[in-house]
């Protein structure tokens, strides 16, 4: 049994291509085939960008272009809940442990070229972005501990100035009024994502090649000393490169 691979839309597909998707899933799982390789091959049926779902919306592509893959894994998970070992489910959601090992070149046949591409948008601009947010709120916290500063207030902010050359609360401001976003007080994680995403984008954008590498290569860095949580254990692959 085969999956064809097809893009993701930036616009609502059909109810019915997406339980497409979900019933290749079953029937593959049914006929014995690992259920790690069938959700990935269901991934590549998958036709929705966002959808509501139970009262939440699940976006799976943010801007149109970084595939929230783990996102769409969980959504899939739900949907064939009783037919997945729990151990094995839980391991991969919660602590991104697959109970198969893929290379990448494995990862982009099941998913498919295009969604593979949205995949490697969504690495380097969410969860690489996120990673250099960390190494630098680290670097922040260790130089004041060293100084004998002992206050972490605004240290969040600092990172953000160093990297960004703004406080977060001006950038979020900038992004929503770009987007169109009423400027709340709170954030959901699907806005942080996207948020995120426009972050990695402005880097890009505002900052030197020279400036932008360096940094890719410290969240990369850091990336590779965390638990691989990823369709492939990527950062270790960008750093040898």
């Amino acid at each position: 049994m085969t999956a064809p691979n097809r893009e993701l839309t930036t616009s609502r597909a059909t109810a019915a291509a997406d339980a497409e998707a979900i019933r290749y899933m079953e029937q593959a799982i049914a006929s014995g085939k690992n259920w790690y390789v069938a959700m990935l091959e269901a991934m590549g049926l998958w036709q929705s960008a966002e959808e509501d779902y139970e009262g939440r919306v699940f976006r799976y592509l943010i801007d149109g272009e970084a595939f929230d893959w783990l996102l769409l894994a969980e959504r899939l998970c739900t949907a064939v809940d009783g037919l997945l070992p729990t151990a094995e489910k839980d391991a991969f959601l919660f602590s991104g442990n697959p109970p198969v090992s893929l290379s990448a070149a494995e990862v982009e046949e099941l998913i498919g070229k295009s969604k593979y591409h949205q995949y490697l948008n969504f690495f380097y601009g969410v969860t690489v972005e996120e990673a250099l947010l960390l190494t630098v709120q680290d670097e922040v916290y260790k130089e004041r501990w060293l100084s004998g500063e002992r206050n972490d207030e605004q240290l969040t902010d600092e990172a953000y100035r160093r990297i960004y050359g703004e406080t977060r609360e001006i950038l979020l401001k900038d992004f929503r009024k770009e987007k169109g976003y009423n400027n709340l007080r709170s954030i959901t994680l699907s806005e942080l994502k996207e948020f995120t995403y426009w972050l990695f984008k402005y880097r890009i954008r505002c900052s030197e090649k020279a400036r932008v590498a360096s940094d890719t290569r410290k969240a990369l860095k850091y990336l590779s000393q965390q638990p691989p949580r990823g369709l492939t254990s990527l950062a270790d692959k960008f750093l040898s490169e």
